[in-house]
C-alpha cells in the first residue's frame, strides 16, 4: 500500500504540567482495591495472556515456552523452545488467535533478536505447539492486536521501531475462518518506539497512533493510504498508547508511558471553536517512576469508570535506562473528574515488588466477577487476585 504523509495544517502542541482540568464533578469515592499475590513461576519471560487452551471452559495462563491449566495454574505444559538473547527471552507478546480455524486459540509472538513475527499452533494433543513464520518483521519492540477493518477479527501489528509500520491481515476462509496465513499491508515507513489505536479525530474510525504523530484510516483501510499527521512527539512511548476521552469532554484523549525513561502522562484534545484547530495538552499522572512500558484501560473497581493499570518494566534496558534500579511496582489510577488518584497494588524492591514486564493481562480467573491481574517478567510470573475493597 502507498503511504501518504500529509501533515494536519495548524496543528501545535502545548505543555503544561500539571493536574487536568474538568468541569465535570469528581466520582463517587471508591475504596482501595486489595489484592492477593500468588506466585505462579520463576520463569523470566516477560509477556502472559489469559485464554482456553485445552477447552475445558476454564482459563489458562500461557507465558514463553510454557502454559499453566487453570484453575490452579500448579500444571505446567511445555510449549516449545523459545531462543535466549542475554537476559532477554525472543519472545515479546501473546496474542491470543485461533490463526487456523480449527477451534483452538494459538497465539501470535516474536521478537527484538530474531526479527521474525510468528505464530505457535496449539496442537490439542499434549504436544509442542508448532512455530509457523508470518513475516520478516524487522526488529519487534512487542506486538499488539486490534480490529482494525471491524468484521470482529483482530489484525496483528508490531511496533517495529527499525522498520516499517505493517498491518497483518488473516485470511479468512468463506465461512470467515482462518486459514494459517496472513496478508501484509504497509501504511507507514520507518516510525519509533510506542504504537497506539483508537478514533482521534471522532469520524467512527479508529487511527493509529505512533511516536511522532497519528495515521488517519481511510473508509478503506486495506486499499487506501493512511494520512500522517505528525502532530507531537511522545518519546520512548509505551505499547500501547491509549486513545481514551479522560475528561469526557467528548474528544479522545492519550495516555502515554515512558517506557525507558521517567515520565506518566496524558494528552488533553482540545479544539478551537473557531479555527478548528487542534492541540494537545500535556498534563502530569506519575513523574517518579520509569520504564511504564505497557498499560491497560479497563473497569478494574467494578463502578462503571475504567482506570489506567500500569508499572515499571523490570529491567527494561539490563540496567541502562533512567531509574533501573528504583523499587519495582503495579499500580492503578483512578480519575476523579479533575485529576488522577494513584493506588498501589505491588511496590517493593526486587522480591518484593513486582514488575509489570512488556505484555500483560487484566481478567476474571476464578469467576468472582472483579478482574485479576496477570504479570510476567524477568522478575518471574505472578497473578494479583482481585479481593475488591472494604
Amino acid at each position: 500500500m502507498q503511504k501518504a504523509f500529509l501533515p494536519a495544517l495548524g496543528l501545535f502542541f502545548l505543555v503544561n504540567i500539571c493536574s487536568g482540568q474538568s468541569k465535570e464533578p469528581a466520582n463517587k469515592v471508591t475504596r482501595p482495591l486489595k489484592f492477593t499475590k500468588q506466585q505462579i513461576a520463576a520463569e523470566s519471560f516477560e509477556s502472559v495472556d489469559v485464554f482456553d487452551v485445552n477447552n475445558d471452559k476454564i482459563p489458562d495462563l500461557v507465558s514463553g515456552a510454557y502454559w499453566y491449566e487453570g484453575p490452579k495454574f500448579l500444571n505446567r505444559h511445555y510449549i516449545g523452545e523459545v531462543k535466549r538473547f542475554g537476559e532477554y527471552w525472543d519472545d515479546f507478546s501473546t496474542v491470543p488467535l485461533d490463526v487456523n480455524g480449527d477451534n483452538k486459540i494459538d497465539f501470535v509472538t516474536g521478537g527484538w533478536f530474531g526479527k521474525t513475527l510468528t505464530w505457535r499452533e496449539n496442537p490439542g494433543n499434549g504436544n509442542e505447539w508448532p512455530e509457523h513464520r508470518i513475516a520478516e518483521a524487522g526488529n519487534i519492540e512487542t506486538t499488539r492486536a486490534w480490529d482494525v477493518d471491524g468484521d470482529g477479527i483482530p489484525e496483528i501489528i508490531p511496533n517495529t521501531p527499525n522498520d516499517s509500520l505493517v498491518i497483518y491481515r488473516l485470511v479468512k476462509n468463506s465461512q470467515g475462518k482462518g486459514t494459517g496465513r496472513f496478508e501484509a499491508h504497509r501504511i507507514m515507513g520507518k516510525h519509533g518506539h510506542g504504537l497506539g489505536f483508537g478514533d482521534v479525530n471522532g469520524d467512527g474510525r479508529s487511527d493509529l497512533l505512533v511516536e511522532n504523530g497519528w495515521l488517519e484510516a481511510p473508509t478503506q483501510p486495506f486499499k487506501q493510504a493512511w494520512n500522517f499527521h505528525e502532530d507531537f512527539k511522545l518519546g520512548t512511548s509505551s505499547v500501547p498508547i491509549l486513545v481514551v476521552d479522560v475528561n469526557k469532554d467528548g474528544l479522545n484523549d492519550l495516555i502515554v508511558g515512558q517506557a525507558h525513561s521517567y515520565g506518566l502522562h496524558w494528552y488533553e484534545q482540545k479544539k478551537d471553536k473557531k479555527s478548528k484547530k487542534t492541540t494537545w495538552l500535556k498534563h502530569a499522572i506519575d513523574l517518579n517512576n520509569s520504564q511504564f512500558h505497557t498499560m491497560h484501560w479497563i473497569d478494574l473497581d467494578g463502578d462503571g469508570q475504567e482506570e489506567l493499570i500500569t508499572g515499571k518494566r523490570f529491567r527494561a534496558h539490563n540496567g541502562n535506562d533512567p531509574g533501573e534500579f528504583d523499587p519495582l511496582g503495579i499500580y492503578y489510577y483512578k480519575w476523579n473528574g479533575e485529576s488522577f488518584t494513584k493506588q498501589i497494588v505491588s511496590y517493593g524492591p526486587f522480591g518484593e515488588g513486582k514488575g509489570a514486564g512488556i505484555y500483560f493481562s487484566v481478567t476474571d480467573l476464578t469467576g468472582s466477577g472483579r478482574k485479576d491481574i496477570i504479570v510476567a517478567g524477568k522478575d518471574g510470573l505472578y497473578v494479583f487476585y482481585n479481593q475488591g475493597s472494604e
